[in-house]
Order: C-alpha cells, then structure tokens, then sequence
C-alpha cells in the first residue's frame, strides 16, 4: 500500500475538515496529525518548516506540500481522478469550470461573512472573547444575501454546479455545519426551502458524518 497523504491540523479547523471530506469523498488513505493551535503548536519551528505562514492545513503527499484547503482539493481530484467520487471534481472542462465558479463564490462570497460569524457565535463565546454585535449583525446580513442567491439557484438544480454533488458543495460543510449545529441561526439555512433541502442532503454523506465523528470523539492517547 501507498504511503498515506498527510494532514497536519485539528479537525475542528474548517479548512482541515474541509480537506478530510475531498479525502474521503475520494478514498484516498490519509494520516491526520493534530496541530494543537491552543499551545502555539502552529508557531514552532518544525511546524514552520512545512507551513512557513503558520497557519493549518498543511498537506504532504510524496514530496509536494500545500497549504490552502481549496487547491488541497483540487489537487486530490486531480491526482486520484481514477478512484473514489469520480465526478467530484468534474469529468470534463465545462463541468470542472461550472464547478471552479462556485467554489469561487464559496471563497469570496460565501465564506468571509460565514467565517466571521463563525468565529463570534460559535468560538468567542468557548473562548471567553466578547461577541461583537455590530459585526454580527453586518454579516449577518451579507450571508442572507449570499444565500438568496443559492436559493434561487438550488431551485433550478439539485446542487450548485448541478444534478451532482461535487466540490462546489463540499466547500460549504464546514462552516454550515457549525452555524447551523452549534449557534442560533440554523434559520439562516432552514427556511429557505432550496437551501434547507441542499444542506440536508450534502451534510448526510457518508463522509461528511465521518468528519464530524472525528470532530467529536477525541484524538488516540
């Protein structure tokens, strides 16, 4: 058997999970190795020798090392095409293109409002750091226009760049599923029916329970 690819990081880490879900979806034999971020583990220097800006993931695989959970992505698709999720990715330009669209509006759009909202409803209050209400209330309102978009669009097909679960909508888990399960505004995906009906199928995926298992138990002593 192949070496396994590496994953430094915590799994609670939306980009880390987001990289678990693509490895999953697509069979490919994985180690994860937990990066406690609490302790500054991010900031020492053997981690540094792998990701030089200290932050997570980081991803080996043979002699490549990547940094950033969308190209992670790409990269794995693109590597282990034959195995797994075929369609993840794509099987053909038009497809990838469609797919690449949305995955740029997840990161553009979708993902500032949603990560900072994140951060103030489900991380500031473990880490005792005082909500900011005003920042809150903006991107709150950011993400609703976000989301009337992908309503519309959900109506006219089953997933974002399609009738297929591919990247598009991987890309969405992480920070969904914690606004959704850990804060009040699991409305903000609910009562929209596209929408609501959208999450609840790609948070049902196999692999996707298996990520949040791995969030929830805790790591091998």
């Amino acid at each position: 058997m192949a070496s396994p690819v590496k994953v430094y990081g915590p799994t609670l880490s939306t980009a880390v999970s987001r990289v678990l879900a693509c490895l999953l979806e697509k069979d490919v034999h994985f180690q994860l190795l937990p990066v406690n971020m609490a302790k500054g583990e991010h900031k020492k220097p053997d981690y540094l020798k792998i990701q030089p800006f200290g932050q997570v993931p980081a991803f080996q695989d043979e002699n490549i090392t990547l940094f950033e959970s969308r190209s992670i992505n790409r990269y794995i698709c693109d590597k282990y095409g034959h195995q797994g999720n075929k369609g993840l990715y794509g099987t053909n330009p038009l497809e990838k293109a469609s797919i690449d669209q949305w995955i740029e509006a997840e990161g553009q759009s979708f993902n500032p409002p949603s990560s900072i909202l994140v951060f103030q409803l489900a991380f500031a209050p473990r880490m005792k750091i005082k909500q900011d209400k005003n920042l809150i209330r903006q991107n709150e309102e950011k993400l609703k226009k976000v989301l009337d978009v992908y309503e519309k669009r959900l109506g006219e097909n089953q997933y974002l760049a399609g009738d297929e679960f591919t990247l598009a909508d991987l890309s969405h888990l992480p920070n969904i599923q914690y606004l959704v399960n850990g804060t009040d505004r699991a409305e903000l995906f609910t009562s929209r029916k596209n929408v609501g009906r959208w999450w609840d199928e790609i948070s049902s995926r196999e692999s996707w329970k298996k990520v949040v298992e791995m969030q929830t138990s805790p790591p091998p002593s």
